[in-house]
C-alpha cells in the first residue's frame, strides 16, 4: 500500500461505506461527480472519512470534511493530510 491514496483505493473505501447499495455506481469517471449524485448521503461520507482517518492515521478537520463534495476533493484532502502528517502506511 502506498502512502498516498489512489482513486482505486478511494473507490474501495467508498464502496465499503455503502455496502450492498446497488444504486451507487463507482464505475467510470466519477472523480468530479458530486458524491450526493453518486448516491452517498452525509452519513456515508462521514463513515468513509472516518475509515480513511484510521487507515492513514490522519485527522481531517471537521470544517474541511463538511465541505467534501466530490471524490477528487476527498482524495486531495486525504493526500494533503497524509503529506502534512508525514504518515506512512
Amino acid at each position: 500500500m502506498s502512502t498516498q491514496l489512489t482513486l482505486d483505493e478511494l473507490k474501495e473505501f467508498l464502496a465499503r461505506a455503502v455496502g450492498e447499495d446497488e444504486s451507487v455506481d463507482l464505475d467510470g469517471d466519477v472523480l468530479d461527480t458530486n458524491l450526493m449524485d453518486l448516491g452517498f448521503d452525509s452519513l456515508a461520507i462521514i463513515d468513509t472519512t472516518s475509515r480513511l482517518e484510521r487507515h492513514f492515521k490522519i485527522k481531517i478537520p471537521e470544517s474541511a470534511a463538511a465541505d467534501i463534495e466530490t471524490p477528487r476533493h476527498l482524495l486531495d484532502l486525504v493526500n494533503q493530510q497524509v503529506a502534512l502528517a508525514g504518515s506512512t502506511v
